[in-house]
Formats: structure tokens, C-alpha cells, sequence
């Protein structure tokens, strides 16, 4: 009965979407002027009164202050009155945006959660085809980049508009003082990170006497990543493009069976810890900062900013922390782990509404455009120049004041930021620790370019693959039926058909031969 009304919620949601993205006929579709592609527009084309525009994103708990400065820039700068509706809960938003579009009724731009809802509200006729009006858009697109806007396409038209920029980070840390008392030089192979490891379970590095330590911990197979890595795969089912310039699936590749064999070794030894697949939040973090556990898959903020650094240093004021390299497999490669360049860090949209308000939707262009240039993008970064931040040589400082205030700026990065460097602004006393995972070679993935075929149940078949990827590596299942493992992914589960499907849609991305 549950599964009744929640298919019949589902068709009166659908029901309602196609009934609101009708509304509008041809006849109401009006051509929209030249956008000015910045915010120096002469006087006389602005509107008598500020343009209302509202946008909605989703938050992560985070909220503007009483005294938001960068909004009251924004409204005087480009002439608006802006509102965010700004939404804690990623499944709370994603339903008042449905609940919304079923009443026609979409803020003027806002996030959408994932490229499956971006596909969702599009096959509903809710979103503007943006393909028309990129040339509006050329201050963002100059900082965005061609890669950046293939994110936004869906079913091949440009109904999303992403943000720029992605965090490279993770890599091995290890204890570099259990190093130096178990007289050991820092791994750079597989085969030496397994002896390192070994050696930190069971040769005492913390000196108490006791056998009460592991080499290695992380979340469940993120754990390994580096290890994948160093066999020329991921942790996790992705399309790539290696050397020749072919896009492959990841379980297809001969060193897929190289890489299990490998994670294999590590457990049946003994020296992980034990807990590993089920470690969450902070778990695996928790146990290297209380010393028990030498080894972890990890990220510099998770270690380097000042509250880290200050619960490890509290809790083992002997411990020292360093990266490592990606190890090298036994042919020589070498991947921290994999990076999503197909994924976006936000996707905004625009209602097809706005197609007949050509003054909002011409402003929101503006708006996005300014966001896009320097001056714009360090205002939403950084605030209010020489209050919360100086320029000098076109390198930006944060002041005292800065480092206070401008926590909340985020939320107005429509058009996003370059990653790498702003947080080598925000954090100036740990660049060599952010250049350091930045610098690292990551297999290139392409999943975010992907929507999944008709018929697909990408969750389905993502269990069944974690399923079975841990009986192989715990060894409840030999790898010798890992040939098996796939025929019952691809026949039961759709993956032949997901994955050609895949390729061909990344071949008309430009991606592949």
C-alpha cells in the first residue's frame, strides 16, 4: 500500500509538471534583446526601479548576516533587489523546487541538486534551453571554459550553467614519527607502503608496548584509492580516457583484477584496521589523530587547518603528520586517485518562464556575467576591497577583517571560483600542503558528462558492484570469477547498455575516438 501512494505521488508530481511547463503557448515567446555582458551598461538602458530577482540554493546550514555587504554591492552595482531562498537540507530543497515548478512558480535562477534533476525538470518543460543565449553569457563563459559548460548539457542542449572550479585534494598521510623510530624511509611503491604498514601494526612505532596499532585506515574503499591508482584504475566504476584517447569503463581494465588482488594482500595481513568499511564522518580521522592507526587516505583541510591541527597536535603533541606521494604499481603508475571533471559543484537553471520577461532574464545574464569578472569574483570571494581583503599585483590578501566577516560569501558564487587559488588565499600559512595535492596526478574521469540511460537503475547496480567488490577483497569470492562478476552486471543489472550508451554520448562531447 506504502508503494502505491508513493507511485502515485510520483505520477501526480509528473502530472503537474507537464500541466505547469504547458501554460505558456509560441504565441507568449518573445525575442530577448542583447544582454550587456557587464555591469557597465550606460545609465539610460537601466529600469526606473531595481529588477527583483530571486534565487535559490541549497545552503548546508550556512546563512547570510544582518549586514550582508555583498548583497548591498550587488543591488547597487547592477541595479536589483535581490532575495535568496537559501535551503539547509539537500531532499528539503530538491522538494520545494518540485512543489514549485508543479505550480509554474520556479525562482529566477536557482541550483539544481544533480544532473539527473536537471534532466528531470527539462523532460518537464520547466527549464530554459540556455543554447541560444551563451553568447549573452561571454564573461562567464571565458571564466568557466568550454569543459565547464559541457557539465550544464542535457539531452545535447545547454539547460545548466555550472559553476567553475573544482577542489583537487586527497592524498596518503602517514606519521613521519613512527617512521623515524621504526627507522623507516617514507613508501613510494605499493609493494613498500604494504611493508610500512606491516611495520607500524606490529613493530610498536608509539613505543607504549603494546600491539595496539594498525598501518591503515580510511572509509571503506576510499581507502585505497591511491592503490587503484597505482594499478591505472578507481576505486569506484568510471569512464576514462587513456593514452590513445579511447574512453574505457574502469572494471573493463586488466589492472581492475590487479588492483583487488592487491587491497587483498593489505587485509588478509592484518594491518588495516578492522573497521574500515564501516568507518563514517569522522571515524577513520578520529582514530589517526588518537594514534592508532599510521596511514590514511586524506585531504589537507582535514589536517592542516588550524581546529585540525589543534585536536591531533593536543592529542599526540609528538605526532608528525606528512603527505605522501601516490605509490607506484609494479609497471610504474602513479594516481593519487581519480578526479570528476564532468562533475560540477553547482548547476544553475533558469525557468523557462523568464523567456517572456526579457528585462529579468537580459538582468540575470548581468548579473552572472559580473560574477565572472575579476572585480566581480572577488567581491563574492573575498568582500568589500580594502575592508575585507587588498590587491596588490593582482594577487588578493584577506585582511583581519576579512577572515571575520566573509564566511557567508560563498553563497554568492553563482558562476563559482578557481579553486586552488582561493583557498591559498583563505589559508595562506598552508599553500605547500594544497599546491601539494593540486600538483599530483588523478586518473581524469567523465561520469559527470553522463545521464543515464532509459531503464538504468544506476542504484541497483551500484550495490550490487560494492557488494561484490568487498567479497573479492575480503576473499569470499575468488577473483577468478570476477569474468562472471561482470556478465552478471551487465545481463541482470543493464551495464552493457549503460555503458555504450556512455561512450557514445561522451564521443558527441568530443570525449573519445
Amino acid at each position: 500500500m506504502v508503494m502505491k501512494k508513493r507511485i502515485a505521488a510520483a505520477v501526480s508530481l509528473s502530472i503537474a509538471l507537464t500541466a505547469a511547463a504547458g501554460c505558456g503557448s509560441d504565441a507568449d515567446k518573445e525575442t530577448v534583446p542583447a544582454a550587456s555582458a557587464s555591469p557597465g551598461a550606460a545609465a539610460s538602458a537601466k529600469p526606473a526601479a531595481p529588477v527583483k530577482l530571486e534565487v535559490a540554493q541549497i545552503s548546508w546550514g550556512a546563512n547570510v548576516p544582518a549586514d550582508d555587504f555583498v548583497k548591498k554591492e550587488l543591488d547597487k552595482k547592477l541595479n536589483i533587489q535581490l532575495t535568496q531562498l537559501l535551503v539547509a537540507d539537500q531532499k528539503d530543497y530538491e522538494n520545494q523546487i518540485n512543489v514549485r515548478a508543479a505550480s509554474n512558480n520556479l525562482p529566477d535562477l536557482f541550483m539544481a541538486t544533480s544532473k539527473a534533476h536537471v534532466q528531470k525538470l527539462a523532460e518537464s518543460g520547466m527549464l530554459l534551453d540556455l543554447t541560444p543565449y551563451l553568447d549573452k553569457l561571454a564573461d562567464y563563459k571565458d571564466f568557466a571554459g568550454a569543459d565547464v559548460l559541457k557539465k550544464g548539457i542535457v539531452n545535447g542542449k545547454q539547460y545548466a550553467l555550472p559553476k567553475a572550479g573544482q577542489a583537487v585534494t586527497h592524498t596518503y598521510w602517514i606519521r613521519k614519527d613512527w617512521l623515524d623510530a621504526l627507522k623507516l624511509k617514507a613508501p613510494t611503491t605499493v609493494d613498500e607502503l604494504f611493508e610500512v604498514a606491516k611495520a607500524f601494526t606490529e613493530n610498536d612505532p608509539d613505543g607504549n608496548g603494546k600491539k595496539d596499532t594498525f598501518g591503515m585506515t580510511g572509509t571503506a574503499l576510499a581507502t585505497f584509492e591511491p592503490i587503484y591508482g597505482a594499478y591505472g584504475v578507481t576505486a569506484a566504476g568510471a569512464f576514462f580516457q587513456k593514452d590513445g584517447g579511447e574512453v574505457v569503463n574502469t572494471y573493463y581494465q586488466p589492472g581492475m583484477k590487479d588492483a583487488l588482488a592487491a587491497i587483498k594482500k593489505f587485509l588478509d595481513a592484518g594491518i588495516v584496521d578492522p573497521e574500515v568499511i564501516s568507518n563514517k564522518g569522522t571515524a577513520a580521522r578520529d582514530k589517526a589523530f588518537q594514534g592508532k592507526v599510521g596511514i590514511i587516505n586524506s585531504e589537507w583541510a582535514q589536517f592542516m587547518k588550524e581546529d585540525a591541527q589543534k585536536i591531533w597536535r593536543e592529542a599526540n603533541p609528538k605526532a608528525e603528520w606528512i603527505q605522501l606521494e601516490a605509490p607506484k604499481g609494479p609497471t610504474g603508475l602513479a594516481y593519487a586517485n581519480s578526479i570528476n571533471i564532468g562533475a560540477a559543484s553547482g548547476l544553475f537553471v533558469i525557468p523557462k518562464s523568464l523567456e517572456g520577461q526579457p528585462e529579468k532574464l537580459n538582468k540575470i545574464f548581468e548579473v552572472l556575467n559580473y560574477m565572472s569578472t575579476e572585480e566581480g569574483n572577488l567581491l563574492v570571494q573575498f568582500g568589500l576591497k580594502d575592508i575585507h581583503f587588498t590587491l596588490a599585483n593582482g594577487k588578493a590578501a584577506i585582511t583581519e577583517q576579512g577572515q571575520k566577516e566573509t564566511g557567508f560569501t560563498w553563497l554568492y558564487q553563482y558562476t563559482g571560483r578557481q579553486e586552488t587559488e582561493y583557498l591559498k588565499t583563505k589559508f595562506p600559512t598552508v599553500t605547500s600542503y594544497i599546491d601539494f595535492e593540486a600538483d599530483l596526478p588523478r586518473i581524469k574521469t567523465l561520469d559527470g558528462f553522463v545521464q543515464n540511460p532509459e531503464g538504468y537503475n544506476a542504484a541497483d547496480a551500484i550495490r550490487f558492484i560494492e557488494e561484490e567488490t568487498f567479497k573479492f577483497v575480503y576473499g569470499k569470492r575468488n577473483l577468478n570469477e570476477y569474468d562472471k562478476f561482470l556478465q552478471t552486471l551487465e545481463t541482470t543489472f543493464g551495464y552493457k547498455a549503460y555503458v555504450e550508451s556512455a561512450i557514445k554520448q561522451l564521443k558527441d562531447l568530443g570525449y573519445g575516438k
